[in-house]
């Protein structure tokens, strides 16, 4: 099926905008890519791509193709995931996209489990805070922590993620507990939002649903959760963090609660979701990991468990 091979290569050189950052996402030569071109523009008899030495861009025939290529290639794709869902038997590659540090916790240990178990199963992880295009990416699933999953993907509910404010006790000892929102003004304070180096607003609900907004802020700033633990674990300040993560440091007691009866609503979302797009959704491979996802997850989450 050469023809599949020239069609997606042109797809391509049209994506990426030139035929040498076609061959790099191809894995081949530029060479190769062009004659692939070539041989599509002998077979029909036009001229499909305007050459320049700073630029490509489609003739009239080759936009029409172009159309016509990404719907045929997608119909391929399509009709070999409906032919695959038929077997039962897991195989070919597995490549799920998880945030970076629950993936790192939760996902990452669960895959040599699935791969040992279904020898046909090649499995891949891409750990990443940044949102991914699962069909860019050719992620298979992604696990997305969000207020609204996307719309154009199938999204399945798995866990709601609590957090919480906490500091170390060695830090509440020497600066004193926050008893009521207010009093986190006079405190550093720390979360995954990045504001351009000034205030933060924690919006912190109570048992009665009121809501607190509070403007607070803090020296430094850190994109990546892991590391604003480890700060707030150093005895910098206030840090609001997911139990996922800190639940272990809750009980050995080297974090402390703050405002306990408080819940912070502010931040990126507060469910982890399952997400993946229709022709993904009876792919045995998938479902296999899905499986295994919900029973770590049941009857409660592992940092819900009692040690």
């Amino acid at each position: 099926m050469n023809w599949l091979n020239s069609w997606a290569s042109f797809v391509k050189v049209v994506e990426a905008g030139s035929m040498a950052a076609a061959a790099r996402r191809l894995d081949c030569t530029r060479a190769q890519v062009s004659k692939q071109v070539g041989e599509l523009e002998q077979a029909f008899g036009v001229r499909l791509l305007e050459r320049t030495t700073r630029r490509l861009s489609l003739t009239p025939s080759g936009e029409v193709f172009y159309q016509h290529a990404l719907r045929a290639l997608e119909a391929v794709e399509s009709t070999e995931l409906a032919v695959r869902n038929l077997g039962d038997v897991p195989r070919g590659v597995l490549r799920i996209s998880a945030p970076l540090t629950f993936g790192r916790i939760y996902v990452a240990p669960l895959l040599p489990r699935i791969a040992a178990r279904y020898p046909h199963l090649q499995c891949e992880l891409v750990l990443t805070d940044q949102l991914v295009d699962l069909a860019e990416g050719k992620i298979d699933l992604a696990l997305r922590i969000t207020k609204l999953p996307p719309e154009d993907a199938v999204a399945r509910k798995l866990v709601f993620l609590q957090r919480v404010l906490c500091a170390a006790p060695a830090y509440l000892a020497g600066h004193g507990e926050p008893r009521l929102p207010a009093d986190l003004v006079e405190h550093p304070c720390f979360d995954y939002s990045l504001n351009g180096g000034g205030p933060s607003e924690w919006i912190l609900t109570d048992r009665q649903g009121e809501e607190s907004t509070v403007r607070v802020s803090g020296s430094f700033q850190i994109n990546n959760i892991d590391c604003i633990q480890q700060a707030v674990l150093d005895g910098h300040g206030i840090g609001i963090l997911p139990t996922y993560l800190c639940a272990p440091e809750l009980a050995r007691g080297s974090l402390q609660v703050v405002l306990g009866d408080y819940e912070p609503r502010n931040g990126f979302g507060q469910h982890l979701y399952a997400c993946y797009t229709p022709s993904r959704v009876r792919l045995p491979r998938v479902r296999v990991f899905l499986d295994e996802l919900e029973l770590l997850l049941s009857p409660a989450p592992p940092w819900e468990r009692p040690v």
